[in-house]
C-alpha cells in the first residue's frame, strides 16, 4: 500500500471510532428527548429509538401544570440568574483588588486563598456558620455562599494583572477612580473571562440540588434539580402524589423524570453555543497566564 493509502485507512478509523464516540455520547440524550415527547404507557413498552411511536405533549403540559414543578423551575432560574451575575461580579471585583502587585498583605491573601481551595471545614461546621448568618431555610443560602469563587478568582487575578497598566495610568490622568477604572475598562475587555466564569457558575447554580436537601425545609424554595432527584430516588411514588395527570392520560413516573431532565438540560445547551468562542478563548488565557 502506498503512503496515501495508509493515511485514508488509518483516517477511515479515527473517524469511524469518533463516529462511534459520538453517537453514544448523544444518543442517551436524544433518547430521552423522544421519550418526554412519548405517551408514558406506551413508552413502558419499550421498542422507542429513533422516534416517537405514540406522540404528545402531555407530558410537558403534566409537567408545567404542577405548580411545585413550575414554583421549582422558577427557584432555579432566580437562584442561577441572580447567583451567576452576583458571582461573576463579586469575584471579579475581589480579584481586581488583589491583583495590585503593590497591595500590602498581598502574600497572606493568597495563602487564605489557597487554604481555602485544598480545605473544608466539613457539613457540620458549615451548617452551624449559616445558622449563625441567618441563611437557613432561605433564598440566600443558595445565593450568599457561591458569591465567591476562589478558583476563578486565582484566573481573573491573573488574567487583569496581564492588562496593560497604560489604560489604568491613563483614566487615572482624567479623574477615575479605581471603580470607575474597574466597570468600564478592565470588564469590557475582560469578554472572555467573564463569559467562562458565567458559563460555569451558571451550570453549578442550575444543577445545584444538595444546599436545598441540606438547608432549605420550605417547599416552596426546592429546585427543580432537587424535585428531579426526589422523583429519581422514589421508584414506586403514586403518580397522584407528584400531582401528575391521571393514568388515562398517558402520564407516569418515568415520562415525568425525563421530562424534568429534557427541562433541566435544555437552557444550558441553548445558552452555551452563544458563549463558546469566549468559553475556549477564556479557558486558554487562564491557562497560559497563570
Amino acid at each position: 500500500m502506498s503512503q496515501r493509502q495508509k493515511d485514508l485507512a488509518f483516517d477511515s478509523i479515527i473517524y469511524f471510532l469518533l463516529f462511534c464516540i459520538l453517537m453514544g455520547t448523544l444518543y442517551p440524550f436524544y433518547y430521552v428527548l423522544i421519550i418526554s415527547f412519548n405517551k408514558g404507557t406506551d413508552s413502558l413498552l419499550g421498542g422507542i429509538y429513533l422516534w416517537p411511536r405514540s406522540f404528545t405533549l402531555e407530558n410537558y403540559a403534566t409537567f408545567l401544570s404542577d405548580p411545585q414543578w413550575f414554583k421549582a423551575l422558577f427557584v432555579t432560574v432566580a437562584r442561577t440568574v441572580t447567583g451567576t451575575f452576583l458571582g461573576v461580579m463579586f469575584t471579579c471585583l475581589v480579584a481586581y483588588g488583589l491583583s495590585h502587585k503593590e497591595l500590602l498583605l498581598s502574600k497572606v491573601y493568597f495563602t487564605i486563598i489557597i487554604f481555602a481551595m485544598y480545605f473544608s471545614g466539613g457539613l457540620i461546621p458549615y451548617y452551624v456558620v449559616l445558622r449563625s448568618l441567618g441563611l437557613l431555610n432561605s433564598f440566600g443560602v443558595y445565593i450568599i455562599p457561591s458569591m465567591l469563587s476562589t478558583f476563578f478568582l486565582l484566573i481573573a487575578i491573573s488574567f487583569f494583572r496581564e492588562i496593560p497598566a497604560e489604560l489604568k495610568e491613563s483614566a487615572f490622568m482624567d479623574g477615575a477612580n479605581e471603580f470607575v477604572i474597574f466597570y468600564k475598562i478592565i470588564l469590557p475587555v475582560s469578554l472572555p473571562l467573564l463569559a467562562t466564569m458565567a458559563l460555569f457558575m451558571g451550570v453549578g447554580q442550575w444543577n445545584a440540588w444538595l444546599d436545598s436537601a441540606y438547608f432549605v425545609q420550605s417547599d416552596g424554595l426546592r429546585t427543580l434539580t432537587f424535585r428531579m432527584m426526589e422523583i429519581i430516588n422514589k421508584s414506586n411514588i403514586p403518580i397522584e402524589s407528584i400531582g401528575a395527570a391521571s393514568s388515562a392520560s398517558g402520564v407516569t413516573n418515568y415520562s415525568l423524570q425525563v421530562t424534568s431532565m429534557v427541562v433541566s438540560i435544555a437552557p444550558i445547551v441553548c445558552v452555551y453555543p452563544f458563549l463558546q468562542k469566549y468559553f475556549v478563548k477564556g479557558i486558554m488565557l487562564g491557562s497560559v497566564k497563570g
